[in-house]
C-alpha cells in the first residue's frame, strides 16, 4: 500500500482542521495542522480577499515545513451590509477574535433588518500550495440567512445565526454530518478532491 502523503493544515482553528480532517478522511491522507508539525508565527492575513489570504497562509507554510500544504480563509458576508463582515469576519468585533461579541455586533447592525432582506452566504477559498510555490484555489458558497437571535449549540463563529432555508435550522442546529454536507468548506473540498486525486497528488509525491 503506498504511503499517505502529508498535508498540513496552514490553521490553528480546531473547529476548522477537525471539520476539513473529517470531510477527507477517505482519502489517503496523512493530515496534519500546522502546529503538530513546526512550530511556527502566524501568517499575518493582511489580504483584501479571502484568496488573497488563503493563498499566503499556504504558500508561506508549505515553504516553511516543506509539505503539501492547505490553507483556507472563509466567511460571511451579508448583503445588507454590502458584504460585510467578509475577510473580516474573524474579528469583526475586534481583536483578539471572539465569537459571541462578533455575533452580537452583526444582530446589532442587522436590528431594524426585515427578514426577507438578511439575505447572507458563508464563503469559503482553499489554497493548496506546494513547498515551490505552485498553488490551486478551490472555492464553494452556502446561502442562507441571518436570524434574530442565536439559535443551536453546535458548530463555531456566526453558526448560531446562520439559517440554511432547505432545513429551515441555523448551522449550530444542525449535526456535524449533515452540515459536512451542505457547507461552504464541503464545497470547496469537493474541488480540492479532483485535484488530490490528478496528476497533482503524483506531484507533491515525486517532489
Amino acid at each position: 500500500m503506498a504511503d499517505k502523503v502529508k498535508v498540513v493544515v496552514a490553521s490553528r482553528n480546531k473547529h476548522k482542521i477537525r471539520e476539513i480532517k473529517d470531510m477527507l478522511s477517505h482519502l489517503s491522507l496523512d493530515i496534519q495542522a500546522v502546529n503538530e508539525v513546526a512550530n511556527l508565527p502566524d501568517v499575518i492575513e493582511d489580504g483584501e480577499t479571502f484568496s488573497a489570504n488563503a493563498i499566503k497562509k499556504a504558500v508561506e507554510t508549505a515553504r516553511a515545513v516543506g509539505y503539501l500544504t492547505l490553507a483556507d480563509d472563509s466567511g460571511l458576508e451579508v448583503d445588507a451590509l454590502n458584504g460585510q463582515p467578509g475577510v473580516y469576519s474573524a474579528r469583526f468585533a475586534g481583536e483578539p477574535s471572539d465569537d459571541g461579541k462578533n455575533n452580537q455586533r452583526l444582530l446589532d447592525l442587522l436590528a431594524h433588518i426585515p427578514c426577507e432582506q438578511r439575505t447572507a452566504r458563508f464563503r469559503c477559498v482553499i489554497a493548496l500550495a506546494w513547498p515551490n510555490g505552485d498553488t490551486r484555489i478551490c472555492s464553494g458558497t452556502c446561502e442562507g440567512m441571518i436570524g434574530f437571535e442565536p439559535e443551536g449549540d453546535n458548530g463555531f463563529g456566526y453558526d448560531p445565526l446562520f439559517i440554511v432555508p432547505e432545513y429551515n435550522r441555523t448551522f449550530a442546529q444542525l449535526t456535524g454530518s449533515i452540515k459536512n454536507q451542505i457547507s461552504h468548506r464541503y464545497r470547496a473540498l469537493v474541488q480540492l478532491e479532483k485535484v488530490l486525486a490528478g496528476e497533482f497528488m503524483k506531484k507533491s509525491v515525486d517532489r
